[in-house]
């Protein structure tokens, strides 16, 4: 049992390296032919700095005052509305104008920001700009549960339990997360949490440690690891924590299941290694889908908006970094390569960039990462303390 607990609380918190970064969490590229010169700007002070933010944190686009393709510009239009003005450089037209609609002024900002990246990447990419995060924060000395905006507005502490939480998820419809904590009774236990009410529910609380609770993308099923039996395994309820069923049956330790867009399979992590396995949703046996990757591989997120790609954390020397599996040919490459540790990593909906936790030995972060080009920008302000375990919720 104390062996099956160290390794999950490692596999939640991996170990601090022993340097330290002054800017951790940025890592700059030279703009190349990957990327479009925009420039944005916004009629008041607070939509300018919106602008800027956000299309300097996305790697498609190189932010710049002359010698623009397009020229991007956002401007109040009554209420909770913005009109985004797309045109093209050099006096070349307009290519869109569009108005959105959100229930703050910043929220409305980032659809109309969307709507800017996909008249202009180029590659059918989808914005991210109006994605939501759910993460631990320490800026109480306790580690509790936050949502924000994915650029750290809107913040709201959801938990005030002064007790370790860990690995939030986002259910599919944006209501309700679920969550590992040692609350009450001082053991991992696994709760849900409805974003409407407030209301906290015991998930499930078997003996031994329960964790690592994820929903399936239709909502109707959670797969988590349970280690009542022994060995922790991967074992899957429906949406209420109910008919809880077991679908592994080995004697090595897993963690960080992980669903397929299509809702079939499963990828998790597993002894020895640990690597990356796969297997069907209903049980079976697992297949390792990480083979020419790192003696280490964790924590894997499934893209939805490219099936193909798994975003997992990958051991690189004494340190972690953030790499990406093909699983139509197995070949994985690291996408981030930073004097910092790069861990707990999840997709934007664009299928390009993930949000992760930069940490060094003191501190951490939680950044965006283009896997395209290695650009990492921090979105989670120095002043908010350490912030980590991040997961994307999307329309």
């Amino acid at each position: 049992m104390q062996r099956i607990l160290t390794f999950f609380l490692a596999a939640l918190s991996l170990a601090a390296p022993a340097f330290a970064q002054r800017d951790i969490g940025t890592v700059e590229v030279l703009a190349d032919n990957r990327t479009i010169p925009v420039r944005v700007s916004g009629a008041t002070q607070e939509l300018n700095q919106l602008a800027l933010q956000a299309f300097g944190a996305h790697g498609r686009y190189h932010v710049v005052a002359n010698g623009f393709i397009y020229d991007i510009r956002f401007a109040p239009a009554g209420g909770s509305q913005v009109r985004v003005d797309v045109l093209r450089g050099l006096g070349g037209g307009s290519v869109a104008s569009e108005v959105a609609s959100g229930s703050t002024l910043r929220e409305a900002f980032f659809a109309a920001a969307d709507i800017a990246v996909s008249k202009t990447n180029g590659l059918g990419l989808r914005g991210f700009f109006s994605s939501r995060l759910v993460f631990i924060g320490e800026r109480t000395g306790k580690q509790e549960i936050y949502t924000s905006d994915l650029f750290f507005g809107d913040v709201r502490q959801i938990t005030h339990d002064r007790a370790i939480a860990m690995t939030p998820r986002w259910a599919p419809d944006g209501q309700k997360v679920i969550y590992t904590s040692f609350f009450r009774s001082g053991f991992p236990d696994i709760f849900q949490i409805d974003l409407g009410t407030y209301q906290r529910t015991t998930f499930v609380s078997f003996k031994g440690t329960n964790s690592s609770a994820r929903f399936s993308p239709d909502g109707r099923q959670v797969a988590m690891v349970l280690s009542g039996e022994g060995e922790t395994e991967i074992y899957t309820s429906n949406a209420y924590g109910r008919g809880v069923t077991r679908r592994t049956h080995s004697d090595t330790t897993k963690a960080s299941p992980c669903w397929s867009p299509d809702g079939s399979r499963i990828i998790f992590t597993m002894e020895p290694g640990p690597q990356l396995y796969v297997m069907s949703a209903s049980g079976g046996t697992p297949q390792r889908v990480s083979f020419d990757t790192s003696r280490y591989c964790a924590e894997p997120d499934w893209s939805r908006a490219s099936p193909n790609k798994v975003v997992f954390t990958m051991g690189v020397g004494r340190n972690y970094q953030i790499g990406v599996l093909d699983l139509s040919t197995r070949h994985a490459e690291q996408v981030s390569k930073a004097p910092f540790d790069g861990i707990e990593p999840s997709w934007l909906p664009d299928g390009r960039h993930v949000v992760y936790t930069a940490r060094t030995g003191s501190t951490s972060r939680i950044c965006i990462l283009d896997t395209e080009t290695g650009k990492s920008t921090p979105v989670s302000p120095t002043g908010f303390g350490p912030a980590l375990q991040a997961n994307v919720w999307s329309r």
